[in-house]
């Protein structure tokens, strides 16, 4: 056999060498360890200060050995993975924390009972009472903001994308970029000045779902734009060639493409004015009783009950629990929105074969 053969059936040699795949865990572990020998050394009685450190070594321990074993250009390769897994667990660990402490708090009082009653004649000092009257001023005023918020938002951003040009679309866009950045109290006190003290229209649910229809809208129109933005060209030049007029183009062909991106834009508008408390406060009140009818006299609000709950409690244990367990139900109804609105995303997106 000639040597050129016995040379083409070597292995080649050509890729360097490289860190084996457990080797992040094992340096993680490590920096987790050394952190904690330096938090006890040092007299650290945070956790958060030990997280940080071993974030830090985390980092430092990476570039090192990969630039051991790898060489420095797969190691800042490698470094810029690290920073990106820590800058997650950062985001995530706050997030977790916070659900964790509204459950562990939460699940007191939280039944069927706090669920399915008011609180009624119950003083904010004495156990008892629930929820059942700020889930329906919830639901209604929320309701009446997104019927009012989504069909403006969502026509106004196919104007934008489909047919503005000119002087009036910048107009538009500047008014929606400014509302973007519109505190809620302003929305509120805006409401406040107009419906109620000018038309003399009264405290409702009504007037605060106009206020928080006044937050929604920019969401929704900026979240539907930039979603009918992505929609191809080709799809619309399609449809066009065809002779179909552009607003049935819109309908049939722009629209249920980027359905699921608009609906979970929506969702986020929802999220977005369903903790709100100021507008609220300022336009319908609150109230201890049950009011299912939103244009007429004051209404209760899930963010409105647990403010009052933790600011009117006078230190009792009960309106505690209460404002920790209706914390709970609210994160709930945000989480059921958007299961339900991933579930319509994904039953209204075109199906192509």
């Amino acid at each position: 056999m000639s040597n050129a053969a016995v040379t083409d059936k070597r292995p080649s040699t050509l890729r360097g060498a490289s860190l084996p795949k457990w080797s992040p865990w094992a340096i993680a572990a490590g920096s987790v360890a050394l952190a904690v020998v330096i938090g006890v050394l040092g007299g650290l009685g945070s956790k958060v200060q030990w997280g940080l450190i071993a974030a830090l070594l985390f980092v430092l321990g990476t570039y090192a050995v990969a630039a051991k074993v790898e060489g420095r250009r797969q190691a800042k390769d490698r470094v810029a993975t690290s920073l990106v897994w820590v800058c997650f667990l950062i985001a995530v660990v706050p997030l977790a924390s916070l659900i964790w402490e509204t459950v562990k708090r939460g699940v007191k009082v939280f039944d069927v009972y706090f669920l399915t009653h008011s609180m009624g004649v119950v003083a904010d000092t004495e156990t008892g009472g629930g929820i059942y009257h700020a889930i329906i001023g919830t639901l209604e005023q929320v309701g009446i903001a997104t019927l009012i918020a989504v069909p403006i938002g969502v026509l106004t951003a196919i104007y934008l994308v489909e047919y503005g040009r000119g002087r009036l679309a910048k107009a538009v866009t500047f008014f929606v970029d400014v509302m973007t950045g519109i505190p809620s109290i302003v929305a509120g006190l805006f409401v406040l000045s107009f419906w109620i003290l000018i038309l003399d229209m009264g405290y409702s649910g009504f007037a605060g779902s106009l206020a928080l229809s006044i937050l929604m809208m920019p969401v929704v129109v900026r979240s539907t734009e930039e979603m009918l933005k992505l929609v191809p060209n080709e799809l619309r030049e399609a449809s066009l060639a065809l002779g179909i007029p552009k607003w049935r183009t819109i309908l049939k062909v722009v629209l249920p493409t980027s359905i699921g991106g608009i609906t979970t834009g929506v969702m986020l508008a929802v999220a977005r004015i369903t903790g709100e408390t100021a507008p609220v406060l300022l336009l319908v009140w609150g109230t201890n009783f049950i009011n299912t009818n939103p244009f007429s006299d004051p209404q209760a609000s899930l963010p409105l009950y647990i403010y009052q709950q933790y600011a009117n409690s006078a230190g009792s244990g009960a309106a505690y629990d209460r404002a920790w367990a209706a914390a709970l139900a609210l994160i709930a109804f945000v989480m059921i929105l958007n299961l339900a609105a991933r579930g319509i995303a994904r039953w209204k997106a075109p199906r192509y074969r």
